[in-house]
């Protein structure tokens, strides 16, 4: 048998309207796992349906070697189904218990085939995800987000695949999901391919493959080799752009002395043929001569200027367009000692639970321009937690202090600002007191020029969404002295995350972050570390220590 791979070659995809995403795409990905990164709306999910088979190629090909599966980013989920159900093995299982109870027909031998032990591998592939106590019988509807991605991963896990195509596998699952999902992925043997914004698990990855309109480029090594690459990739093309754009000036220079020389040596013939008095004959022949000798030096040095000015356009080429954030916010500054939030024997009831909160509630003090991290399983009560202490909730118990100022919360659902209002209504709203000027200069640093400043906020991108909010949040008068974020990286693209980051970093209050991203949480400082589980609060230990 061929070794495991994925094949594309000269593949190009339209959509419907006749809109090209991909134009003569070729590349090969085999044994390994490989990380493919771009920004969002690049086509990443588009191409792993394509290789899939769910979409058809405009023109060109797909070939897939080996047993594929594919877990997608949106599960098609019915929430009456059942686990075994989801796991693909409901009819086996069917089968296996007719046979155990005496009923020996052919058909139910047909249908167990060779899977006499599938039960045990179910139960086991479930408790490799952290998922050993949920029953095949049980409804679908009665897991969590993050349970539902484990149990599709799971069920692609039993069939046993050669090729595996994850979409956003980390999306909705919590740390330790995460950490359980790291181990698969280490252990994997066959051709992986993973679209994944999620850090920590593309450094898992043997090889990062970057998606471009009509070439995937391949680089050898994790995502943060990936990144030291692109970084001296960026430094040598810096530096030939400025090597290029010398050049070119002193072409300029030296086409602009050759043609003062030509037209100083034109006039001094002139003189001195009208000195000599020199037949016409004689002189006009000279002229042409000086004129032809000219015209080919001006020819000489028009074409050196013309050659510099394509190797900057082809080094200018090189650079990638990535803007960052660059903005400084000392408004937002809180002093060192001062306290921000405190909050004692907090409890609220939700539904059928009557405490989220464990029987006590959960004490939370803030200080100073502290940098909070607060983790814990999925359906914990971290978004709860949140809400209580931004006051959109009122607690059933306890009592919650904030000193004065604002308190900023920014959802999972980025729904601060409303869909109809554009950009630059959006800020005028939140900080009435900018001249036109200063708000302009303001949603500049956050990346919004010329024409943008214009679109509604339902035409944004999520990343564009997100700037547009912190640009409004953190400009907004008054300024906020705590910043509460729930999950801000989910569905950003790298690139996104990064402004992200930025943005945080020029913030100089405390903020409360909710997050099960490793690397998003290392690069904006976090300085504390809470952990939310079985509804008590308890600080603890970085997770990395």
């Amino acid at each position: 048998m061929q070794d495991p791979a994925i094949v594309c070659t000269h593949l190009t995809f339209h959509w419907p309207d006749d809109t090209p995403l991909f134009t003569d795409l070729s590349f090969a990905v085999g044994v390994g796992r490989t990380g493919l990164i771009a920004p969002n709306g690049a086509g990443k999910s588009t191409l792993l349906r394509l290789v899939a088979g769910e979409l058809a190629p405009t023109a060109g090909s797909v070939a897939v070697q080996g047993e594929l599966a594919y877990l997608p980013q949106t599960l098609p989920l019915v929430m009456d189904r059942t686990v075994a159900e989801v796991l693909e093995i409901a009819p086996v299982l069917a089968a296996l218990r007719a046979i155990e109870s005496g009923d020996t027909a052919e058909e139910h031998f047909s249908i167990v085939g060779s899977d006499w032990d599938i039960e045990d591998r179910a139960h086991a592939a479930l408790a490799r995800l952290g998922m050993a106590d949920v029953d095949l019988d049980r409804p679908l509807g009665t897991l969590s987000g993050g349970q539902a991605v484990s149990l599709g991963l799971a069920a692609q896990l039993l069939r046993q695949p050669d090729v595996l195509l994850l979409d956003e596998p980390t999306n909705n699952l919590d740390l330790d999901a995460r950490e359980r999902l790291y181990a698969v992925v280490e252990e994997w043997r066959g051709c992986l391919l993973v679209v994944s914004h999620d850090r920590a698990l593309l450094d898992r990855m043997d090889r990062v493959a970057e998606l471009g309109p009509d070439s995937v480029q391949l680089h050898g090594g994790n995502f943060t080799a990936y990144q030291e690459a692109v970084q001296r990739e960026q430094e040598a093309a810096e530096q030939a752009v400025r090597t290029a754009q010398a050049d070119l000036r002193r072409q300029r220079r030296e086409e602009r002395e050759a043609r003062e020389r030509a037209e100083r040596r034109a006039g001094n013939a002139r003189r001195n043929q009208a000195s000599m008095g020199l037949p016409k004959i004689v002189a006009g022949t000279l002229q042409r001569r000086a004129q032809e000798s000219a015209g080919r030096s001006a020819d000489v040095h028009a074409q050196r200027v013309a050659e510099a000015r394509t190797r900057l356009a082809s080094a200018s080429q090189r650079i990638r367009d990535e803007d960052r954030i660059t903005v400084a916010l000392p408004a937002t500054r809180v002093p060192a000692g001062s306290t921000v939030l405190t909050c004692e024997a907090v409890n609220v009831g939700l539904g059928a639970v009557p405490r989220v909160f464990g029987q006590d509630g959960f004490d939370l003090s803030v200080r100073g321009p502290e940098r909070v991290a607060l983790v814990g399983p999925n359906g914990a009560g971290k978004s709860t937690l949140l809400r209580l202490v931004h006051g959109t909730l009122t607690p059933d118990s306890g009592t919650i202090r904030r000193a004065e100022g604002r308190v900023a919360h920014l959802s999972q659902r980025l729904d601060l600002l409303r869909p109809e209002w554009t950009v630059h209504e959006s800020l005028r709203r939140f900080a009435p007191e900018l001249s036109e000027t200063q708000l302009r200069h303001r949603l500049a640093q956050f990346l919004f020029t010329g024409d943008r400043v214009r679109l509604p906020v339902a035409a944004l991108s999520g990343g564009e969404r997100l700037r547009a909010t912190l640009a409004c949040v953190l400009n907004a008068e008054p300024a906020p002295r705590l910043l509460l974020l729930d999950e801000p990286t989910n569905n950003l693209d790298l690139v996104s995350v990064e402004q992200l980051e930025s943005a945080l970093n020029a913030y100089e209050g405390a903020f409360l972050v909710v997050s099960h991203d490793r690397a998003f949480l290392s690069a904006i400082g976090v300085t504390r570390w809470l952990e939310l589980r079985d509804g008590a609060l308890r600080e603890i230990d970085p997770p990395d220590a």
